[in-house]
Protein backbone atom coordinates (compact mmCIF):
# COMPACT_ATOMS: atom_id res chain seq x y z
CA UNK A 1 0.00 0.00 0.00
CA UNK A 2 1.66 3.70 -0.86
CA UNK A 3 1.55 6.26 1.51
CA UNK A 4 1.39 10.10 0.81
CA UNK A 5 4.03 12.77 2.36
CA UNK A 6 3.26 16.02 1.89
CA UNK A 7 6.25 18.74 2.11
CA UNK A 8 7.08 22.07 1.76
CA UNK A 9 10.26 24.15 0.70
CA UNK A 10 12.20 26.21 2.24
CA UNK A 11 10.86 30.33 2.30
CA UNK A 12 14.38 30.86 2.44
CA UNK A 13 18.12 30.03 2.17
CA UNK A 14 21.00 31.94 3.95
CA UNK A 15 24.63 32.52 2.58
CA UNK A 16 26.77 33.57 5.84
CA UNK A 17 30.28 35.62 4.41
CA UNK A 18 32.70 36.34 6.10
CA UNK A 19 34.56 40.14 5.93
CA UNK A 20 37.02 41.25 7.95
CA UNK A 21 35.72 39.63 10.89
CA UNK A 22 32.35 40.69 9.99
CA UNK A 23 29.70 38.40 8.77
CA UNK A 24 27.10 39.66 6.19
CA UNK A 25 23.69 37.57 6.05
CA UNK A 26 22.26 37.36 2.70
CA UNK A 27 18.51 36.07 2.56
CA UNK A 28 17.45 34.56 -0.93
CA UNK A 29 14.09 34.33 -0.79
CA UNK A 30 12.06 31.36 -2.64
CA UNK A 31 8.94 31.57 -3.70
CA UNK A 32 6.55 29.26 -2.75
CA UNK A 33 4.28 26.94 -5.12
CA UNK A 34 0.90 27.68 -5.22
CA UNK A 35 -0.21 23.91 -3.44
CA UNK A 36 2.23 21.70 -1.27
CA UNK A 37 3.69 19.00 -3.23
CA UNK A 38 1.88 15.38 -2.81
CA UNK A 39 4.90 12.99 -2.59
CA UNK A 40 3.71 8.80 -3.36
CA UNK A 41 6.07 6.37 -0.82
CA UNK A 42 6.63 2.79 -2.64
CA UNK A 43 7.11 -0.35 -1.38
CA UNK A 44 10.43 -1.41 -1.44
CA UNK A 45 9.61 -5.32 -2.40
CA UNK A 46 8.25 -3.91 -5.95
CA UNK A 47 12.10 -2.58 -6.80
CA UNK A 48 13.23 -4.99 -8.85
CA UNK A 49 17.30 -5.17 -10.89
CA UNK A 50 17.54 -5.66 -14.41
CA UNK A 51 18.49 -9.33 -14.99
CA UNK A 52 22.47 -9.94 -14.21
CA UNK A 53 24.45 -11.53 -11.93
CA UNK A 54 23.35 -9.92 -8.87
CA UNK A 55 20.18 -9.27 -7.43
CA UNK A 56 19.68 -6.29 -4.56
CA UNK A 57 19.23 -7.33 -1.37
CA UNK A 58 15.86 -6.86 -0.16
CA UNK A 59 15.02 -4.30 2.80
CA UNK A 60 13.90 -6.23 5.70
CA UNK A 61 11.59 -3.70 7.00
CA UNK A 62 9.12 -1.03 5.83
CA UNK A 63 10.19 2.66 4.15
CA UNK A 64 8.80 4.33 7.39
CA UNK A 65 10.24 1.73 10.14
CA UNK A 66 13.40 3.71 10.98
CA UNK A 67 11.79 7.14 11.16
CA UNK A 68 12.23 9.29 12.84
CA UNK A 69 16.15 8.27 12.88
CA UNK A 70 15.82 7.57 9.29
CA UNK A 71 12.11 9.12 7.60
CA UNK A 72 10.79 6.96 5.01
CA UNK A 73 11.46 9.53 1.82
CA UNK A 74 15.21 9.79 2.65
CA UNK A 75 15.41 5.66 2.86
CA UNK A 76 12.91 5.15 -0.09
CA UNK A 77 15.06 7.30 -2.25
CA UNK A 78 18.34 5.86 -1.04
CA UNK A 79 17.33 1.93 -1.93
CA UNK A 80 14.91 2.46 -4.37
CA UNK A 81 17.04 4.78 -6.62
CA UNK A 82 20.67 5.07 -5.10
CA UNK A 83 21.36 1.07 -4.34
CA UNK A 84 19.35 0.17 -7.25
CA UNK A 85 21.09 2.09 -9.73
CA UNK A 86 24.56 0.62 -8.18
CA UNK A 87 23.34 -3.11 -8.58
CA UNK A 88 22.01 -2.64 -12.73
CA UNK A 89 25.83 -0.86 -13.54
CA UNK A 90 27.70 -3.50 -11.70
CA UNK A 91 25.72 -6.14 -13.61
CA UNK A 92 26.35 -3.91 -17.22
CA UNK A 93 30.48 -3.97 -15.97
CA UNK A 94 30.90 -7.45 -15.64
CA UNK A 95 28.72 -8.95 -18.13
CA UNK A 96 30.61 -11.12 -20.25
CA UNK A 97 33.92 -11.17 -18.08
CA UNK A 98 35.35 -13.68 -15.65
CA UNK A 99 34.01 -11.99 -12.92
CA UNK A 100 30.61 -12.50 -13.99
CA UNK A 101 30.00 -15.65 -11.90
CA UNK A 102 31.73 -15.10 -8.71
CA UNK A 103 30.54 -13.31 -5.70
CA UNK A 104 30.72 -9.93 -4.44
CA UNK A 105 33.58 -11.00 -1.83
CA UNK A 106 35.06 -12.19 -4.92
CA UNK A 107 34.65 -9.32 -7.28
CA UNK A 108 35.95 -6.72 -5.13
CA UNK A 109 39.26 -8.85 -4.03
CA UNK A 110 39.97 -9.54 -8.06
CA UNK A 111 38.61 -6.29 -9.74
CA UNK A 112 40.95 -3.79 -11.12
CA UNK A 113 40.99 -0.49 -8.97
CA UNK A 114 41.63 1.55 -12.10
CA UNK A 115 38.32 0.63 -13.48
CA UNK A 116 36.58 3.64 -12.01
CA UNK A 117 32.76 1.96 -13.05
CA UNK A 118 33.14 -1.39 -12.04
CA UNK A 119 34.65 -0.11 -8.92
CA UNK A 120 32.34 2.52 -7.12
CA UNK A 121 29.62 0.00 -8.43
CA UNK A 122 30.94 -2.70 -6.95
CA UNK A 123 31.56 -1.15 -3.68
CA UNK A 124 28.25 0.53 -3.67
CA UNK A 125 26.14 -3.08 -3.75
CA UNK A 126 28.13 -4.32 -1.10
CA UNK A 127 28.39 -1.33 1.11
CA UNK A 128 24.80 -1.30 0.79
CA UNK A 129 23.68 -4.51 0.67
CA UNK A 130 25.47 -4.64 4.55
CA UNK A 131 23.99 -1.68 5.22
CA UNK A 132 20.47 -2.66 5.37
CA UNK A 133 21.00 -5.77 7.31
CA UNK A 134 22.90 -3.63 10.34
CA UNK A 135 20.27 -1.53 10.70
CA UNK A 136 16.88 -2.83 12.41
CA UNK A 137 13.80 -0.57 13.45
CA UNK A 138 14.15 -2.49 17.08
CA UNK A 139 17.89 -1.41 18.29
CA UNK A 140 19.02 -2.70 21.21
CA UNK A 141 21.15 0.12 21.67
CA UNK A 142 24.32 -1.95 22.70
CA UNK A 143 25.88 -4.99 21.97
CA UNK A 144 25.59 -8.02 23.52
CA UNK A 145 27.34 -11.57 23.98
CA UNK A 146 30.72 -12.04 21.92
CA UNK A 147 31.02 -9.07 19.94
CA UNK A 148 30.07 -6.65 23.09
CA UNK A 149 33.96 -8.72 24.87
CA UNK A 150 35.44 -8.23 21.82
CA UNK A 151 35.08 -4.49 21.87
CA UNK A 152 35.52 -3.73 25.24
CA UNK A 153 38.89 -6.12 24.48
CA UNK A 154 39.98 -3.72 21.83
CA UNK A 155 39.08 -0.39 22.71
CA UNK A 156 38.29 0.02 26.41
CA UNK A 157 34.57 0.54 26.78
CA UNK A 158 31.77 0.60 24.48
CA UNK A 159 31.47 4.09 25.32
CA UNK A 160 34.92 4.72 24.30
CA UNK A 161 33.92 2.92 20.73
CA UNK A 162 31.13 4.85 19.95
CA UNK A 163 32.99 8.09 20.47
CA UNK A 164 35.67 7.36 18.57
CA UNK A 165 33.45 5.89 15.44
CA UNK A 166 31.24 8.90 15.82
CA UNK A 167 34.74 11.27 15.96
CA UNK A 168 35.93 9.30 12.65
CA UNK A 169 32.88 9.82 11.23
CA UNK A 170 32.41 13.06 11.69
CA UNK A 171 36.05 14.29 10.70
CA UNK A 172 35.30 12.45 7.59
CA UNK A 173 35.80 14.76 4.49
CA UNK A 174 33.67 14.49 1.14
CA UNK A 175 31.62 11.17 0.54
CA UNK A 176 32.69 8.29 2.05
CA UNK A 177 32.23 5.26 4.86
CA UNK A 178 33.73 4.54 8.30
CA UNK A 179 34.22 1.29 9.39
CA UNK A 180 34.36 -1.43 12.63
CA UNK A 181 36.20 -4.14 10.97
CA UNK A 182 38.00 -7.54 11.74
CA UNK A 183 41.66 -6.89 10.79
CA UNK A 184 43.85 -9.81 9.62
CA UNK A 185 45.00 -10.76 13.27
CA UNK A 186 41.83 -11.13 14.26
CA UNK A 187 41.21 -7.52 15.82
CA UNK A 188 38.46 -5.00 15.52
CA UNK A 189 39.52 -1.70 14.12
CA UNK A 190 37.72 1.86 12.67
CA UNK A 191 38.90 2.37 9.63
CA UNK A 192 37.71 4.85 6.31
CA UNK A 193 37.22 5.23 2.56
CA UNK A 194 36.32 7.52 0.49
CA UNK A 195 33.50 7.04 -2.20
CA UNK A 196 32.04 3.38 -2.68
CA UNK A 197 35.77 1.94 -1.42
CA UNK A 198 35.67 -0.24 1.06
CA UNK A 199 38.80 -2.38 3.23
CA UNK A 200 37.56 -5.53 1.20
CA UNK A 201 40.00 -4.17 -1.82
CA UNK A 202 43.04 -4.94 -1.71
CA UNK A 203 44.32 -1.94 -3.74
CA UNK A 204 41.89 0.64 -2.67
CA UNK A 205 43.37 4.01 -0.33
CA UNK A 206 42.29 2.95 3.13
CA UNK A 207 42.62 5.62 6.06
CA UNK A 208 43.83 2.77 8.48
CA UNK A 209 43.19 -0.56 8.50
CA UNK A 210 42.06 -3.14 5.65
CA UNK A 211 40.05 -6.02 6.91
CA UNK A 212 36.47 -7.36 6.83
CA UNK A 213 33.58 -4.63 7.78
CA UNK A 214 31.04 -5.72 10.24
CA UNK A 215 29.16 -2.66 10.48
CA UNK A 216 29.68 0.24 8.40
CA UNK A 217 27.85 3.95 8.06
CA UNK A 218 27.18 5.81 4.37
CA UNK A 219 28.31 9.47 5.10
CA UNK A 220 26.80 10.28 0.89
CA UNK A 221 24.93 13.30 1.04
CA UNK A 222 21.79 11.20 -0.16
CA UNK A 223 21.88 9.05 3.14
CA UNK A 224 21.15 11.99 4.97
CA UNK A 225 20.94 15.34 3.70
CA UNK A 226 16.70 15.10 2.98
CA UNK A 227 16.50 14.48 6.87
CA UNK A 228 19.38 16.34 8.36
CA UNK A 229 20.93 18.89 5.63
CA UNK A 230 24.74 19.83 6.72
CA UNK A 231 24.57 18.54 10.24
CA UNK A 232 26.08 15.47 9.72
CA UNK A 233 26.85 14.83 13.64
CA UNK A 234 22.76 14.43 14.24
CA UNK A 235 22.75 12.07 11.58
CA UNK A 236 25.84 9.95 12.98
CA UNK A 237 23.86 10.06 16.53
CA UNK A 238 20.33 9.45 14.74
CA UNK A 239 22.49 6.60 13.08
CA UNK A 240 23.46 4.42 16.47
CA UNK A 241 19.90 4.73 16.99
CA UNK A 242 18.96 1.96 14.13
CA UNK A 243 22.28 -0.22 15.01
CA UNK A 244 20.87 -4.07 15.03
CA UNK A 245 23.94 -5.06 17.05
CA UNK A 246 22.89 -8.86 17.08
CA UNK A 247 23.75 -8.69 13.00
CA UNK A 248 27.19 -7.31 13.87
CA UNK A 249 27.70 -9.64 15.94
CA UNK A 250 26.67 -12.27 13.78
CA UNK A 251 28.85 -10.59 11.17
CA UNK A 252 31.74 -10.59 13.49
CA UNK A 253 31.47 -14.31 14.33
CA UNK A 254 31.44 -15.07 10.92
CA UNK A 255 34.63 -13.68 9.93
CA UNK A 256 36.08 -16.70 12.46
CA UNK A 257 34.28 -19.59 10.88
CA UNK A 258 35.44 -18.71 7.27
CA UNK A 259 39.15 -19.27 8.84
Amino acid sequence: MKKYFFITPLLSVLFLISCQKKELVEVVEVPLPSAEEKITIGNPEDVKADDGSFQIEPLPYKYDALSPSISALALELHFSKHYLTYTNNLNKAIKGTPLENLTIEEVLTKLDINNADLRNNAGGYYNHSLLWKIMDPKSEGAPKDTLAGAITKNFGSFENFTTQFKNTASKHFGSGWVWLVVDREGKLQITSTQNQDNPLMPNAPVIGYHGKPILGIDLWEHAYYMDYQYKRKKYIDAFFETINWQKVNENYQATFKKK
